[in-house]
């Protein structure tokens, strides 16, 4: 792990003060600020963190996501939040969802049936597909 400036004061005078927890200790030069570096955290692929959000705006829960895409329903939670997103208010349906291969989602759509009177979301999800239905609204 690398030092570029003082966290503080954005000075790159500094030198080394010590040990912390096996952590290197600095202090700035310029302002006497002491400082170490941060712990570099395990980063989700952004892909992750795309299909993790649309999701949640097809309306899937926090744990629906989880289990389809192995991230924590936290970590899910985070990122709505980071990222401002709202999720339109329509409480009157909860979609289904399924995994299925490109055979599977061919024959699917082969039943006209299936689709008839509700909406379908396919989205791609590794090397599967994700199909999200939910009924259409009568006016």
């Amino acid at each position: 792990m690398t030092v570029n400036s003082c966290p503080n004061c954005q000075s790159e005078r500094y030198v080394k003060s010590g040990v912390i927890k096996n952590r290197q200790r600095y202090r700035c030069k310029d302002c006497n600020y002491y400082f170490t570096v941060n712990k570099v955290g395990k980063k989700i692929d952004d892909y992750y963190v795309n299909k993790a959000l649309q999701l949640y705006l097809e309306g899937l829960t926090y744990r629906e996501i989880e289990r389809i895409l192995g991230v924590s329903h936290v970590s899910v939670l985070n990122w709505v939040k980071k990222y401002k997103i709202k999720r339109p208010n329509n409480s009157n349906y909860h979609p289904t969802y399924q995994i299925l291969n490109a055979s599977e989602l061919a024959v699917f759509f082969a039943n006209s049936e299936n689709i008839k009177g509700s909406g379908v979301v396919v989205t791609e999800l590794g090397d599967k597909y994700m199909l999200i239905k939910w009924e259409r609204f009568r006016d």
